[in-house]
């Protein structure tokens, strides 16, 4: 909505704008470019005397000094309420389907859609009734949307108690239809619709209190789960190099993770991997629900090729729209990938406005850009009593894998568990590629403590001999660092390592993680007494094969009792063997 201030521009390069404005404009502002029919969506980012610089969202190219700038009075916004899930959205939340259906499949600039068009309609159901009294937050009512009750809240921007002085009856309203009215302190009417808007670049507090994470967020990821876990509520990172398998993990976490909504922000990826995602998500069947993966997904599409401004807004609205759904009570996950190429733009924009460059020309404000981003996540307690959880998990792409760069640095600083990816063990196919030697995480696992130091202990102790022996070679080292070596070897390929290609061995429940833990952890953990190496290296080549067949198909109903049998068996043929020599 335009607020008849107007300005013109002065300069621009790449892009960003100079306008001088005719009046008062405010950080953060929406601003329209006029240029011929085109109305170039862009937000004010540094104010300074009379003129205002603006990051544009869409390509500058024919934009001439002198052009007209009508400022809106309007933060940069995202729409929240029904519908949101299944779709695809670019950065400044057009929906990406409706664009092309409309517009073709290249997008023109200066074209913006509703993500929630006015007309759509749902069942709604009332949940209060006139004179209660409710705050930011609470619920008014539910609509039925893919796969669980939406909730629909007061506004957030409502402070105060509030009184309710009408509520719709049940039936089938579109969101043009207001559903409800309440009443202020002062006496003053507020209408509600079943669709709101918010700014994306200001946190949703509309809850009671914010609680510590400590509830581990089951990824059925084995490394993961049970090393360097992640927390309900908490933030973790996945720093690796091109090609290392970051985006494969993030989509495997996405569909078998214990979350009830996954927002994927695709913000600056290349164009395959994001033309990937988009094709196979509608494809893949929710193991947790036997219903499209897509109908508890939303997917915020910027990808390298797309403006390079669009990248930051596409981070934002992604975190936005996930703030929503913790706000009803739902556990999310958000999954950015890449928020190296977010930072590659923070730092085009910052050379563009001449600021005083830090490390590798990144902004000297990279660091509180990216923990403002990460403090979002929470386990937070509403007003009703139930909780929400926001957990954020980021990839990091640093140049030739090195973890020493800025955006690394900066976001080690901020989150609770590292999970970093290295290109020997990606080369060696070691799926997931997470080294265990250099990856940490400061919340706590359902594995008890002293067995996970203990896998932490062997996989040291079978590094070192393995260091050791590319030196002096196999020969030179004695039979007992040999077996060390090879406890740590069946540790991390019958136990670290997973198939993301079988069906049985892709995810592994909390249950069943910790019965093969306990079993991999006594064979580490117990003394064995071999002929020589080749004894000790046949004995273990079984006994990890084993225990891998238990995640083939042939063993699938097989249960526990099965797999534990057999491994027994195995340790029960070894120790007469040792006893009769």
């Amino acid at each position: 909505m335009a607020s008849g201030r107007k300005g013109r521009i002065v300069s621009i390069s790449g892009n960003m704008a100079v306008v001088e404005v005719d009046g008062v404009v405010v950080q953060n502002e929406v601003a329209y470019i006029l240029h011929g029919d085109e109305h170039l969506k862009s937000e004010v980012i540094r104010v300074k005397g009379i003129r205002a610089e603006l990051q544009v969202y869409e390509s500058t190219s024919g934009i001439c000094v002198g052009e007209e700038v009508e400022f809106t009075d309007e933060l940069l916004s995202v729409e929240l309420g029904p519908g949101l899930l299944g779709q695809v959205f670019d950065g400044l939340q057009n929906p990406l389907p409706h664009i092309a259906e409309k517009h073709g499949f290249f997008l023109k600039r200066g074209i913006y859609l509703e993500a929630l068009p006015k007309d759509w309609e749902w069942d709604f159901t009332p949940q209060v009734q006139r004179g209660d009294n409710v705050r930011a937050g609470d619920r008014l009512g539910s609509v039925p949307e893919k796969m669980f009750n939406h909730a629909i809240l007061v506004p957030f921007n409502l402070a105060g108690s509030f009184e309710v002085v009408y509520i719709a009856e049940r039936g089938t309203y579109s969101f043009k239809k207001p559903i409800a009215r309440l009443m202020d302190a002062g006496g003053r009417e507020h209408e509600v619709y079943m669709k709101q808007v918010w700014p994306v670049k200001a946190p949703i507090r509309a809850y009671a209190e914010r609680l510590k994470p400590t509830e581990p967020l089951i990824t059925k990821m084995r490394i993961i789960d049970s090393l360097f876990p992640v927390a309900r509520g908490g933030t973790y990172c996945i720093p690796g190099p091109f090609g290392a398998g970051k985006t494969v993990l993030q989509q495997l976490t996405s569909r078998h993770a214990e979350a009830d909504i996954v927002i994927i922000a695709a913000c600056g990826e290349r164009a395959g991997e994001v033309v990937e995602t988009l094709k196979t998500f509608p494809e893949l069947t929710d193991p947790r629900t036997g219903k499209p993966l897509s109908d508890r997904t939303v997917i915020i599409c910027n990808t390298s090729s797309m403006p390079v401004a669009a990248r930051e807004s596409s981070v934002y609205t992604a975190v936005t729209i996930a703030e929503y759904y913790r706000q009803m009570g739902l556990n999310v996950l958000l999954l950015a990938d890449s928020t190296s190429r977010w930072a590659q733009a923070m730092r085009e924009m910052s050379g563009r406005l001449e600021e005083i460059p830090g490390e590798e020309a990144f902004p000297a404000y990279l660091e509180s850009r990216i923990a403002s981003f990460y403090e979002r996540a929470g386990l937070v307690r509403l007003n009703d009593g139930t909780t929400g959880s926001l957990t954020i998990g980021g990839t990091v792409s640093p140049a030739g894998g090195n973890f020493e760069e800025p955006v690394t640095q900066a976001t080690l600083k901020v989150v609770g568990a590292f999970h970093g990816l290295s290109r020997e063990r990606s080369d060696a196919r070691r799926y997931p590629a997470i080294d265990p030697l250099i990856s940490w995480s400061k919340y706590r696992s359902f594995i008890r403590g002293d067995q996970k130091d203990d896998g932490h202990k062997i996989l040291d102790r079978s590094n070192e001999v393995s260091q050791m022996m590319k030196v002096v070679g196999e020969e030179g080292i004695s039979l007992s660092d040999y077996v060390d070596y090879l406890k740590g070897e069946f540790f991390d390929f019958a136990y670290l390592q997973q198939n993301a290609f079988d069906p049985v061995d892709e995810a592994t429940s909390e249950e069943r993680q910790s019965y093969l833990f306990n079993i991999a952890h006594n064979i580490m953990t117990s003394e064995f007494e071999f002929e020589d190496k080749a004894d000790a290296l046949h004995w273990f080549q079984v006994l990890r094969q084993r225990f891998r067949t238990w995640n083939s198909e042939e063993w699938k109903e097989a249960g526990f009792d099965r797999l534990e049998a057999d491994i027994l068996s195995i340790l029960a043929d070894k120790r007469k063997k040792e006893q009769h020599a």
